[in-house]
Formats: structure tokens, sequence, C-alpha cells
């Protein structure tokens, strides 16, 4: 581009101090800058595809490395999930567990209490019973004559 500038400079002055000189010299030499022109806006619109393809390559390397990114940060969601599910699983089973042994001992302490209150009575029954046959002895042997 700067050598047709330079050639058109040249022309120009030539055109200025020539007077047989011929216009279309000049002419040609317009038709070269718009070859020039066009060449540079090919060369710029290939530039600009290239760049926009590797844009778009590191576009989607970069989706890629995002749903990567993604997919592991779900897998170890899921994996804290289960393990969570796991524990609280275990902790749910051993408070059933205790509940379970705390409802039989329950059981078993109503067992006995019944147990012990129904000897108790039944102790109670036969004292006061051996205290009535003990008394009624004492007041039969004990008779006293009316004479």
């Amino acid at each position: 581009m700067e050598a047709l500038i330079s050639h058109f400079t040249f022309l120009s002055d030539q055109a200025c101090y020539d007077k047989s000189f011929d216009p279309s010299a000049i002419e040609d030499l317009i038709k070269l800058f718009e070859v020039e022109a066009y060449k540079s806006w090919a060369a710029m619109e290939l530039e600009h595809e290239n760049e926009v393809q590797e844009a778009e390559t590191d576009m989607k390397q970069a989706e890629e490395y995002l749903d990567s990114v993604m997919e592991s940060a779900m897998d170890e969601f899921r994996r804290f999930e289960e393990e969570m599910e796991r524990m609280s699983k275990k902790e749910m089973e051993g408070l059933v567990e205790t509940a379970e042994k705390a409802r039989k001992m329950g059981k078993l302490m109503e067992k006995a209490a019944t147990v012990a209150s129904k000897r108790y009575i039944e102790a109670a029954m036969n004292s006061a019973t051996a205290s009535m046959k003990s008394a009624w002895k004492s007041l039969s042997s004990n008779r006293v004559h009316p004479s």
C-alpha cells in the first residue's frame, strides 16, 4: 500500500509538471488501489473469521470445563447426601433400638411391681389372718367362767 501511495505521489507530481501527462496512468493506479483495498478487506475478513472460530473453540472448551466442574460438584453432593442418609438411618435405628429396650425394661419393671404388690398384699393378708387367728385363739382359750 505504501508503494502505491509513493507511486501516486510521483504521478501527481508528474501530472503537475508534465503537460503531456496521460491521466489513464492514474486510473490504472486507482484500480490497483481498489485491488489492494479488496485484498486488505479479504485479509481482515479472514482474520475476523479465524478470531471468531478461535473464540467459539475457547467458548466450547469453557462450557466443557464448566460441565465437568458441575458434574463433579453434583457427584460430590450425591455422595454427601448418601452419607448423610446412611448416618441418619443408623442414628434412627440406634434410637429405635434404645426405645425398644426402654419399653421392654418398662414392661419388666411393671411385671416386677405387679408381682411385688401381689406378694405384699398376700403377705399382708396372711399376716392379718394369722393375727386374727391368734387373737381368736387367745380369746377362746382365756375364757372366763361366769362363776
